[in-house]
């Protein structure tokens, strides 16, 4: 399938999403539980890594957007 211009625009989004998560994740003050927030980041966005349908992408990105601000409340 051949990219579209809207799944460039849901890329920068979606990158944009991991790395406010990445940053959003440093405020977390105990080590441990602020590495395995990182991994746990890292692992849903390679896990949806070959996602290809925009609506899913939309889906995707909505949802990572209220998970973060659920775990990650004071940022």
């Amino acid at each position: 399938m051949q990219p579209t211009l809207k799944h460039f625009i849901l890329r920068h989004q979606a990158l944009a999403l991991y790395r406010f998560a990445i940053r959003a994740a440093r405020h977390i003050p105990d080590p441990s539980s602020r590495k395995e927030t990182v991994l746990w980041i890292r692992g849903e966005f390679e896990r949806n890594r070959g996602v290809q349908d925009v609506g899913r992408i939309e889906d995707l990105i909505s949802s990572g957007r209220r998970e973060i601000k659920q775990i990650l409340p004071y940022r």
